[in-house]
C-alpha cells in the first residue's frame, strides 16, 4: 500500500478531501473474523478489485465490467475486475491490479490500494479476496477492454448497494446452507445491467464498510470460516 503522504499528495492534486478521508478510514479496516463453516485451506485463491472514484456529482462510484459472451464461465455477467492468483503474485493487491490492467487497461500506478476485505467463497469454490483501491484521477483512466474477456466497462454509485431500490432477491440452497441471492437492476445511458451473485454480495459489504452502516434489507449471506493463510 502507498504511504499516507503519497495519498495526501494525490488528494491535494485532485482536490478530493472526501476521498482522502475515505482512504484514511479504509487503511484502518481489519477484516472480520468468521465463526461459520470452515473452508478447506486447499481452496484456490482469487482477488477482485473494487476501484472507487468520485463522480462528477461528488458521489462515490465503483468500476464494473460486463464479461464477454464468449467466456466459458459467467459469460455476459457483470463482474469486478479480477482473477485467480498466479504463482508470481506477491499478494492479493498484485493479483487484482494485474487482472484489472489485463481486462480493462487500468494501470496499477493509477490505483491506490487502501484495504483488503475478508474473503468470500465463489460458486466455483474459489477463495476470493476483495481489494479496495482508490482512483484519484478518473480522467487519467481511459478504459480499453480486452474483447476476449470484457464486453463493456461502466461504473455505478456504490451507495446503491445499501438501498432497497431496484433490488430483488431469491432464496437458494448452496453447500447445505440457505441464503439470499441479490439482484440489482442498473441503467446507465441506453444500457441495462443486472448486478448479482458474488459481485453483489461483495459490493454490499464494501458499501457497508465505506458508509459505516448496514444495508436497508436482509442480507441472508452464508457464513464461512477460512483458515489463516
Amino acid at each position: 500500500m502507498e504511504s499516507g503522504a503519497a495519498a495526501a499528495a494525490k488528494s491535494s492534486s485532485t482536490g478530493s478531501s472526501r476521498l482522502f478521508a475515505l482512504a484514511q478510514q479504509l487503511r484502518l479496516y481489519k477484516p472480520e473474523e468468521s465463526t461459520g463453516k470452515l473452508i478447506s485451506p486447499a481452496a484456490k485463491k482469487a482477488a477482485v478489485l473494487i476501484c472507487l472514484f468520485q463522480g462528477d456529482d461528488g458521489d462515490l462510484r465503483v468500476i464494473l465490467t460486463k464479461r464477454s459472451s464468449g467466456l466459458s464461465t459467467h459469460s455476459g455477467e457483470v463482474s469486478l475486475p479480477g482473477g485467480k492468483v498466479e504463482e508470481d503474485d506477491k499478494d492479493d493487491a498484485v493479483t487484482a491490479t494485474r487482472e484489472a490492467e489485463e481486462e480493462i487497461g487500468l494501470h496499477p500506478s493509477l490505483v491506490d490500494v487502501v484495504a483488503f476485505l475478508e474473503p468470500f467463497l465463489s460458486q466455483h469454490l474459489l477463495r476470493v479476496t476483495p481489494v479496495v483501491g482508490i482512483l484519484w484521477d478518473r480522467k487519467a483512466f481511459n478504459p480499453t477492454p480486452n474483447p476476449a474477456e470484457v464486453e463493456a466497462v461502466f461504473d455505478a454509485p456504490l451507495e446503491m448497494f445499501l438501498k432497497d431500490e431496484n433490488r430483488r432477491s431469491e432464496e437458494i440452497d448452496w453447500i447445505g446452507k440457505r441464503h439470499l441471492l441479490h439482484f440489482f437492476d442498473y441503467n446507465t445511458g441506453d444500457k441495462d445491467y443486472v448486478i448479482w451473485g458474488l459481485t453483489a454480495i461483495i459490493l454490499i459489504r464494501v458499501a457497508a464498510v465505506v458508509y459505516q452502516r448496514p444495508p436497508a434489507f436482509l442480507q441472508g449471506k452464508p457464513n464461512f470460516k477460512y483458515p489463516r493463510m
